[in-house]
């Protein structure tokens, strides 16, 4: 029945004694009760075995006298028979869980005698020492000298003592390092020792409670987060599963050092197993929907600092229906939804309007709102019917009154709409899975409301049939359209770069400045009694959680057709399916096989290969019916070979200096290339002659496009050049004219570019690995990041939504074309050189001549395919993403096909 629970906030508990409890001793009534008797820092607790009988808890500020009677007393109560006793002297006492209820603290107030037989009679003198220790501290008028006090007499306990290496799992294992710290739970936290070894994490309380040893298996580690406990950097929280919402352990440390060595510890050991997430990461996976919108918001709180064993940063989710009166939930309709753009304190505009004339009068610091969106209160307001002993121990023994109880999820949202201080929104509980707290299957005594109506289980919307379908289309509704189409505008609010500056003013989400991060340093504070004060008014306010974006969130990517794939493909035939054998059928049967074809890339197999070329091979190009190839080479020729009869058809050089690249226009009577002596060349396939010659730059042609009717072309003369092309009649001599439409400047050599699939935006890639997004129709950058390395390449994915790019750095980096903002990276061993990728899948090759198949999202490789004896320089890949044409600086050719 005892839990840490039954302690005061920032209370520890120290040890634990059998005794008797010896009630009017030496009268006829004298009463004797068994049970242990607990040592804390501000409090004397008895619990008896027999469940009947409550517990008891003495402050020790209320204590008068505590003694070990000495036997030369006169009228000692403990003169026969009795030996170990201690007599407790006190004003008042808490009666908890009589007959084993939870319910509110009843309190006897009236000079009482309370005497306690240890059953070692030894150990009398020593704690009796303890409790004068702690009584004299919890004297002291000053919560900062008492916190102090309580302090030093722990951390001497911990100094006497260390972690049993009897404990060790293996007498194999090794240690690294053991230091002193505490366990966190909510409301609550528990000193002891922590080691970690080669193969464990442990945890050893000094109290012995709930166990001897908390043990955690690196090998089961899957992340670990760095955490702000108490708005310093202490804390450090393990999880051994992948998306559950509370961890393993979490642990406070008393300094930074041991924090960050116990940290690399652990995450130097699982980095060989698993990739670190970062925000980033999770918002790719997001944007292609292979997590839901409940587990990216279950990460962003986790990387927010934001956790379940920490009442005054729990995870925050966002209200997201608005309608709790219709009989029926219509997830269709726009207005069935909350407004995510705004936060909580600006839905009701009459009272926003009261809110900011308050807030245009105040002196500085000014804020919006004079409560938080989540804090301890609100998180055990929802909580209460399953965590009654949080609320009890948050509240000094009593329950909040009972019209101010979670009563009705109506009513609860109307208050939050009109309330003048209730701006809170929701915690995970609402969208998973156990409608427990939303039920009083305890059978709390929760109160009367002014009406007589008894506090029971929570009203419901009519739309619900019950806690579970209440539950249901919660999570329905996370998951909507609707939400997934505006999800980053609550992002933007509660994590993103709406949180703080001017752009928190211009959303109207500013909240008292102590609730930010870095709103107040700790350190800086001198007077003890101040700190503490300060530290208990930011913990029961609430914080606002770690700013995760600074720059916009971008927007999920919904699908505008719902791919086959979710099904299987075989079981939806053309005459079953609902659409017509149209274009749109037939574009999803493309889809289909598109995605088929990236799920099977692993299984591509070399088909033949041939040495065509004396140098290094750098564009291919192939026409549509396949019948040959097209190759560009650094040995300044373009070649034509046959795969029928595998020969080289054609071999023709422009000038003697190297090309870069190849492409062939619509109708295959023309190829192009790009050459290192500044000019293009147009060759005509059916007439085998060089046609046109477009002296288009004044340095080295590196990459050629062609789209509708344009060519671009990028330069080491710093420029990508967009021209109109007017093609001359082939069988005259009539020349191509070619009109200059927009020239894109840069500082530097570009390398590489890539258009998006309507043709609108161009990516380009320089030697010294800027990336620039331009609007192609207006000629002006987007946006620009740096990387301080040598482009290879980048190409945009499918859908035009991401960007991804290679260079000298080893690393594949993805960029949010909507945003700008660069939302994944990816490490590789070596520089890979070229590639192809669906936006979840790259095929790549490799500086090692490899060809690589890399899971982006898990961020590692998934298959190694031996290649090329040199660099893969040139990649082809067929619409149906089932067949594959390879040059490497081995001269060769290599064909690929997918054998499924």
């Amino acid at each position: 029945r005892f839990s840490l629970l039954l302690l005061n906030l920032e209370e520890y508990y120290f040890e634990q004694h059998t005794a008797n409890h010896i009630i009017n001793k030496g009268h006829k009534d004298e009463r004797k009760f068994r049970g242990s008797l607990k040592i804390c820092s501000k409090s004397i607790i008895f619990e008896p075995d027999d469940n009947i009988q409550p517990i008891i808890k003495i402050p020790l500020r209320d204590c008068i006298s505590i003694k070990a009677p000495e036997d030369n007393e006169a009228n000692n109560p403990f003169t026969r028979d009795t030996s170990g006793g201690i007599s407790v002297l006190c004003n008042q006492v808490f009666l908890i869980k009589e007959r084993n209820v939870i319910a509110p603290y009843k309190t006897v107030r009236g000079r009482a005698e309370h005497l306690f037989q240890l059953d070692v009679a030894g150990k009398v003198g020593d704690v009796v020492q303890t409790l004068h220790q702690l009584y004299r501290a919890s004297c002291l008028d000053k919560m900062g000298d008492q916190a102090a006090m309580i302090t030093a007499i722990l951390q001497s306990r911990l100094a006497r003592t260390s972690f049993d290496k009897n404990r060790f799992q293996s007498i194999s294992e090794t240690l690294h390092m053991e230091c002193k710290a505490e366990m966190v739970t909510p409301l609550v936290t528990n000193p002891g020792h922590v080691c970690v070894t080669d193969a464990n994490l442990y945890f050893q309380p000094l109290n012995g409670y709930p166990k001897p040893v908390v043990q955690i298996t690196l090998q089961n580690v899957r992340r670990i987060y760095k955490r702000r406990h108490g708005l310093m950097p202490l804390g450090l929280e393990v999880f051994c599963t992948e998306n559950d919402l509370c961890s393993d352990i979490y642990l406070k440390f008393y300094n930074y050092q041991d924090r960050d060595e116990v940290y690399f510890l652990i995450a130097t050991y699982i980095e060989n197993h698993i990739a670190e997430h970062t925000a980033e990461s999770y918002m790719l996976q997001w944007q292609r929907g292979h997590i839901s919108n409940y587990q990216y918001l279950l990460h962003l709180n986790n990387l927010a600092d934001r956790s379940c064993n920490d009442l005054s940063q729990y995870p925050v989710f966002p209200w997201i229906i608005a309608d709790y009166s219709s009989s029926v939930l219509d997830l269709t309709k726009p207005e069935t939804f909350r407004d995510l753009s705004k936060p909580v304190g600006a839905l009701n505009k009459e009272r926003l309007d009261r809110l900011l004339t308050r807030y245009q009068e105040m002196t500085e610091p000014k804020f919006m709102y004079g409560s938080h969106y989540s804090s301890p209160g609100y998180v055990l307001f929802y909580l209460v019917r399953v965590a009654p002993e949080y609320m009890l121990c948050l509240q000094n023994g009593k329950f909040d009154h009972a019209d101010r109880m979670f009563n009705s999820i109506a009513e609860t949202w109307k208050n939050c709409l009109d309330g003048a201080t209730d701006f809170k929104e929701l915690i995970p509980e609402f969208y998973e899975n156990d409608p427990s707290f939303l039920v009083n299957s305890l059978k709390l005594d929760l109160g009367k409301r002014q009406g007589g109506k008894i506090v029971e289980d929570v009203e419901l919307p009519p739309w619900a049939s019950g806690p579970e379908d209440f539950l249901q289309k919660s999570q329905e509704a996370l998951e909507s359209q609707y939400v997934s189409e505006h999800l980053h505008e609550w992002i933007d609010i509660i994590f993103g770069y709406k949180q703080k500056g001017s752009e928190a003013v211009a959303a109207h989400n500013v909240f008292h400045p102590l609730t930010y991060e870095g709103g107040v340093d700790l350190n800086s504070i001198m007077d003890p009694n101040e700190k503490v004060a300060l530290l208990t008014q930011i913990l029961e306010f609430g914080q606002t959680p770690k700013q995760l974006f600074t720059t916009p969130h971008p927007q999920r990517i919904i699908p505008k057709f719902k791919s086959l794939s979710r099904t299987s493909s075989h079981s939806v035939s053309l005459a079953e399916s609902p659409v017509s054998p149209n274009e749109e059928s037939f574009e999803d049967l493309t889809e289909e096989s598109i995605t088929l074809a990236w799920n099977n890339i692993a299984k591509l197999k070399l088909d033949k290969q041939y040495k065509i070329h004396k140098e290094a091979i750098t564009g291919i190009a192939v026409p549509c019916n396949g019948s040959s190839v097209f190759t560009t080479s650094q040995d300044s020729t373009l070649k034509m070979f046959s795969k029928e009869s595998k020969t080289i058809q054609r071999s023709v050089s422009f000038s003697n200096m190297a090309l870069s690249s190849c492409l062939i226009l619509p109708g295959d009577t023309t190829v192009i290339s790009s050459s290192w002596d500044n000019h293009i060349y147009f060759y005509s396939v059916a007439f085998g002659r060089q046609q046109d010659i477009l002296m288009g730059h004044d340095d080295a042609v590196s990459k050629i496009s062609w789209r509708d009717g344009r060519l671009y072309s990028a330069s080491w003369d710093s420029t990508v050049k967009v021209w109109h092309c007017v093609p001359g009649e082939t069988l005259s001599n009539k020349k191509h004219h070619f009109e200059l439409l927009a020239e894109l400047e840069h500082d530097v050599s570009v390398n590489t570019i890539d258009l998006n699939a309507a043709n609108t935006i161009l990516a380009s890639g320089t030697k010294d690995g800027t990336i620039t997004v331009w609007d192609v129709t207006t000629a002006t950058a987007l946006h620009q990041l740096c990387f301080f390395v040598c482009l290879f390449s980048c190409y945009f994915c499918t859908d035009s939504r991401h960007l991804l790019s290679t260079g000298e750095d080893c690393c594949f980096k993805v960029i949010d074309v909507q945003t700008g903002m660069l939302i994944s990276s990816v490490t590789t061993d070596e520089p890979q050189r070229c590639f192809k990728w669906d936006g979840n899948t790259i095929l790549s090759g490799a500086q090692s001549g490899e060809l690589l198949i890399w899971d982006l999202l898990g961020g590692k490789v998934t298959e190694r395919i031996k290649g090329h004896t040199g660099a893969v320089t040139a990649m082809w890949m067929n619409e149906q993403c089932n067949n594959v044409i390879t040059g490497g600086e081995d001269k060769q050719i290599m064909f690929w096909k997918l054998q499924y």
